[in-house]
This record gives C-alpha cells, sequence and structure tokens, in this order.
C-alpha cells in the first residue's frame, strides 16, 4: 500500500459539485429555467434575494425539477469518486438547493449522504467549512473544490483535490493543506466561443443585402457601407440572441443528438459568461446602428424583440413559431431597405415571407423526423408531435411553390419592365427555384438534411450552383 494511503481511506472524501462534479452552476442554471418558463420572475427572484441567498435557491428550486440525467458532468472527476466511493465515505457537499443536490447524488449513486443549502443557511465559503469541521473534526476530511471560495474549507481540510484551468488554486491551497490531486479543466477556447456566436449562421444576415441588389445599387459607394455596417449590427445582435437562446434551452438542448455538443449545455463556457456576453453584444450592436437612419435602428429593435419573444414564448406555438420565424427572415430585408433608405417592394417581401416561411416548415419536418426515428412523440421544447408531419409537410412544400408564384407575377409586372431591359428573361428563375424547392423538401423528406435548412442551402454545392445560374440569369436581364 503507497504511503499516506491507508491514512486517506479512513478520511471522509467532501465532493463540491458546482463546477466540480458538474460543468454548471445549479443556481445559474434553475434560474435561467425559470426565466424561460417565465421572463417575468426575475423580479420574484430580486424580492427572494433580499431574504438570502439560501431562500432564493429555495423558492427557484421549489419551481423548477431539473433533470440529472443529462448534466454536463465532469467524467474524469465522476470516474476518481467511484474509485474512491469503493474505499471510503464520500459526501456530496454543495451550496446548491438540497432537493437538487439529493436528486443529483442519488442519479450519481455512492454517497454517504449530502449536504446543501437548505433555505436558511447558504452552505458555501466557511459556513460549508464551519459544517464539515463540526461533523467531522479540524483537517478529518478531504475535499474536492474548484473556487477561491474553497480555500476556506481547505483551510481546514486534511487534503484538497483541485478541479481548475491552470495552476493558481492549487496553488493557494498549498498554502493551507496538502494538494493530493489536481484536476486540470479546459479553457473555453475561440473555437468554443465561434460556436456559441454561431458565426456560420451569419450567413442568414446576408439578407440585409437584397435591397441593394435589388435597387441595383451596386456602385453606390454609401449604400454599400451603409449596408455592410447594416449586416454587422445584425450579425451582433443574432449572436447576442443566439447565447440567449442557448441559455434558456439547456435542458431541451442536452436531449438533442447535435445541439447537446453546444458550448453552453456542454459546459464548455462558464454560464455566468452567457449574459455578460449576450449583453455586451447587443449594446455594441446598437451603438453602431445609431450611425445609421432611425428607421434601421427601429426594425433592429423589432427584430431583437421578436426574435426575444420567439426564443421565449413563440417557438412553442405552434405554427405561430413558422410564421415569426418567416417573419425574422424578412425582417432582415426590411433593415436593409431602412439602411440605404430605399423604397420597400412588395414582390420582394411576398416573396420572402413565402420562400422562408416553406424552410421554417422544413426545418421543424427535420425536428419532427428526428423525434419519430428516436421514438419520441413530440420534439423537444416545441409544441408539436409527430402526427403533425403531414400537415407540415403539406403546408411547407405549398408556401415553396406560391413563391415562384410571386416570382412570375412580378415578371410579368410594370415594376419588372423598370428595372429589367429583358424582363422575359427571368422566366427562367421559376423552374429553378421549382425545382431547388422541391428537391429540398425531397432531401428532407429522405431524413439526410441539415436541421436548418438555411445552412444546407449555404453549404450543399448544387445550391450554390443553381444560385450562381440565377446570378447570370438576373444579369442578362439588366443588360
Amino acid at each position: 500500500m503507497e504511503p499516506g494511503r491507508s491514512e486517506s481511506v479512513c478520511v471522509p472524501l467532501c465532493v463540491d459539485l458546482d463546477g466540480t462534479l458538474i460543468h454548471s452552476d445549479m443556481l445559474i442554471e434553475s434560474a435561467l429555467a425559470l426565466l424561460s418558463r417565465n421572463p417575468l420572475s426575475i423580479f420574484l427572484m430580486l424580492g427572494w434575494l433580499l431574504h438570502g441567498k439560501a431562500h432564493l435557491k429555495r423558492e427557484i428550486a421549489r419551481r423548477i425539477t431539473l433533470d440529472p440525467t443529462h448534466l454536463p458532468y465532469n467524467r474524469d472527476v465522476l470516474a476518481w469518486i467511484k474509485e474512491q466511493q469503493a474505499l471510503r465515505p464520500v459526501i456530496l457537499c454543495t451550496a446548491s438547493d438540497a432537493g437538487m443536490a439529493e436528486a443529483i447524488a442519488t442519479h450519481v449513486g455512492g454517497f454517504e449522504t449530502v449536504l446543501a443549502s437548505n433555505g436558511e443557511r447558504n452552505l458555501s465559503g466557511g459556513n460549508k467549512a464551519l459544517v464539515l469541521v463540526e461533523r467531522y473534526g479540524e483537517r478529518g476530511f478531504d475535499y474536492v473544490g474548484n473556487a477561491k471560495v474553497d480555500l476556506k474549507v481547505w483551510r481546514h481540510a486534511r487534503a484538497a483535490i483541485t478541479v481548475e484551468s491552470g495552476n493558481a488554486l492549487s496553488k493557494a491551497a498549498a498554502q493551507l493543506t496538502t494538494v493530493e490531486k489536481q484536476f486540470q479543466l479546459p479553457r473555453a477556447s475561440i473555437r468554443h466561443w465561434l460556436k456559441a456566436l454561431r458565426v456560420h449562421q451569419w450567413v442568414k444576415n446576408v439578407l440585409v443585402f437584397l435591397p441593394l441588389l435589388a435597387a441595383h445599387r451596386l456602385f453606390d459607394i454609401d449604400a454599400v457601407l451603409a449596408t455592410i455596417l447594416a449586416f454587422v449590427c445584425f450579425n451582433l445582435c443574432a449572436s447576442s440572441v443566439y447565447i440567449t437562446n442557448d441559455l434558456l434551452d439547456l435542458a431541451s438542448d442536452r436531449q438533442h443528438h447535435r445541439k447537446k455538443s453546444r458550448p453552453f449545455a456542454a459546459g464548455r463556457i462558464p454560464l455566468l459568461a452567457g449574459p455578460l456576453a449576450a449583453a455586451g453584444l447587443l449594446i455594441l450592436s446598437f451603438a453602431l446602428a445609431t450611425v445609421l437612419r432611425e428607421a434601421f435602428v427601429a426594425v433592429l429593435g423589432g427584430y431583437y424583440l421578436l426574435t426575444s419573444a420567439y426564443s421565449l414564448r413563440f417557438k412553442r406555438v405552434v405554427m405561430l413559431d413558422v410564421v415569426v420565424l418567416a417573419t425574422l427572415y424578412t425582417s432582415r430585408i426590411v433593415a436593409g431597405i431602412a439602411a440605404i433608405h430605399t423604397k420597400p417592394s412588395f414582390w420582394l417581401l411576398a416573396f420572402s415571407m413565402f420562400i422562408f416561411l416553406s424552410l421554417a416548415m422544413v426545418k421543424r419536418y427535420i425536428e419532427l423526423l428526428s423525434a419519430q426515428k428516436a421514438g419520441k412523440i413530440n420534439a423537444n421544447g416545441r409544441g408539436y408531435d409527430v402526427g403533425d408531419i403531414p400537415l407540415i409537410q403539406s403546408l411547407g412544400a405549398a408556401s415553396g411553390y406560391l413563391s415562384v408564384l410571386v416570382l412570375a407575377l412580378f415578371i410579368d409586372s410594370p415594376d419588372s419592365r423598370v428595372l429589367y431591359h429583358h424582363p422575359h428573361v427571368l422566366w427562367l428563375l421559376c423552374p429553378i427555384l421549382l425545382y431547388w424547392i422541391s428537391r429540398t423538401w425531397a432531401i428532407a423528406h429522405r431524413g439526410i438534411m441539415h436541421d436548418d435548412p438555411v445552412v444546407f442551402a449555404v453549404t450543399d454545392k448544387l445550391s450554390r450552383a443553381l444560385l450562381v445560374i440565377a446570378a447570370f440569369v438576373i444579369l442578362f436581364a439588366i443588360r
């Protein structure tokens, strides 16, 4: 037996929860879950906080039940704890509310007992140290932790086991007790942040350039610069919303085969960094927007409010969700119109609503097919069930074909003769669009499409080829 091993197996091992056993914080998680259910609960939480942090945790825990099955556990720490449970008593000791802590302890299994906040005393820092010393005596326990506040506990522990990025915490703990083991946490990388910002989704905001193209103002430098700035503003605003949406959708994302790898759901980025990043991006977006016309700021504000309402409520309302998605896509075109102060085009807006309603239906259709294959009745976080698949398919295809009808009516209208020297050439766009819509739905029907049809359109080689052909058709019609 190794030196000190016999002594170690006699000493209870006390394990922290937030940031140690799991890559998350139960208070923040539960607060976000409550906000997702009712945004106005922020005022309730502020009132509860006046009675102390323990009271806040208890009131939230009374209203929110988090599924411990899909939490982002620290696999290395969990595996080591399992080994220790065969050798000595292991106690889950956390500042999280007792109800949540006990549910996690039951799921993990093997804990001798659970020590947690009880609604009156917040079991963190000095309070946690006091309870452990009373229970096990001075230097009578080992403790696993991850934060500076745990130094108050390690001051009284026989040994420290640290969970951190780097070595600063271990060095500080070594001044107080013996550091028995160290678990390294990966730092949040640029790749993780780019994924959280969903930079690949910025391609959707290219729609702000459509009014510039439709008005044939590509050589108007002021209009081009205004549109570029509008594009940047929408990127920043959209990323703020994406982060907020990910924070509010943690539970459902973790049950999704692809979304569970998102940085916040997987615990790659600390939850507390999310609200700070979202607020910073939003402020920067509107600060830049003030350089443009007031109309653009109003459109950007409307987009933010509508997409926030979608994240909080509308995405759970059957059919309203897809209409809102189509409206959000169309609002990007409206923003482009506002940025360059051009006349709104009835044809462009009508075409946009129908084509993007079809793509929104594709998105829901794919989600329902995935749920059906997984043996589920409902799509997570949505108001649909698998019985709606035929309805979504028929409505989505019909909406796509209506966009072709709008295009055909525009080609035959006086407006097209004002903008194009050879408007009859534009008829070639109709079979191209008919083929693309039909093919998109066929691929979705076969279940082989990316769950975001816009991302599919950008990454699909044939879709890109059709776009190039369409661009040449439009150029020939202009000349």
